[in-house]
């Protein structure tokens, strides 16, 4: 496991990078959220970022999800970031643990979650396939009129931007117009939150208007397996 210093310097390195990212982008800093994403990390590695004063974490797995925020009850302030795809029967975990949903791409899992959400709105966003992968999660940009409208009708949940995950490359450039594309999706449909960019591209991410970006190998190492 991670130790403190060493975290702490990550953090450290990655903030650094944001602020240069902003920068160039004549954006404030503030208006960029860093979500670290503790995937198959253990419990305690959240807790040392959270003494280390970071406040938002991402969790692929809804089950992994539900047992961190049962066991990190103690964390005043910590947000959930529920990133990936769900299904109706595990909606249930990201209701109640979650601030922030950023892979919504299903009416039915929608549906469950309104159903399920107790207290402030699930703040949710749209994944959008922007760059027509067969292997990837998320809806054609086509259908998202029809997703958005629908979405926006059911209590309990606030939409509020799109997700999108491009192909991973070791060029960072190479997937600028694709984050592009997805703050023009933005734009159109009035969603003001852009969850884009990862380890290996968030800088490019943000010059393009990401407001969440996630991070997780750069903070805490490879995952164990």
């Amino acid at each position: 496991m991670i130790d403190r210093a060493t975290l702490a310097a990550h953090f450290a390195t990655i903030e650094a990078r944001i602020v240069a990212a902003c920068a160039r982008a004549q954006r404030p800093r503030a208006s960029v959220t860093l979500v670290a994403v503790s995937k198959l990390h253990p419990p305690e590695v959240v807790r040392l970022g959270w003494e280390l004063g970071h406040r938002d974490f991402g969790e692929n797995y809804a089950q992994e999800l539900r047992d961190k925020h049962a066991g990190l009850a103690d964390c005043s302030g910590l947000r959930w970031h529920a990133i990936g795809p769900l299904q109706p029967k595990n909606a249930k975990y990201v209701a109640r643990a979650a601030t922030v949903f950023h892979a919504l791409e299903r009416l039915d899992v929608a549906q469950e979650l309104s159903k399920r959400r107790e207290g402030p709105p699930l703040q949710c966003l749209l994944e959008v396939n922007v760059a027509a992968e067969a292997s990837k999660a998320g809806i054609e940009p086509g259908a998202l009129p029809d997703l958005v409208a629908a979405v926006r009708a059911l209590p309990n949940l606030e939409l509020v931007g799109l997700t999108a995950m491009p192909p991973l490359s070791e060029d960072p450039e190479a997937n600028r117009l694709h984050f592009r594309a997805l703050a023009q999706l933005g734009r159109t449909h009035g969603l003001a939150q852009l969850s884009m960019g990862t380890t290996g591209d968030f800088e490019v991410a943000i010059e393009e208007g990401a407001t969440l970006v996630r991070v997780g190998t750069a903070l805490f190492g490879h995952r164990p397996a």
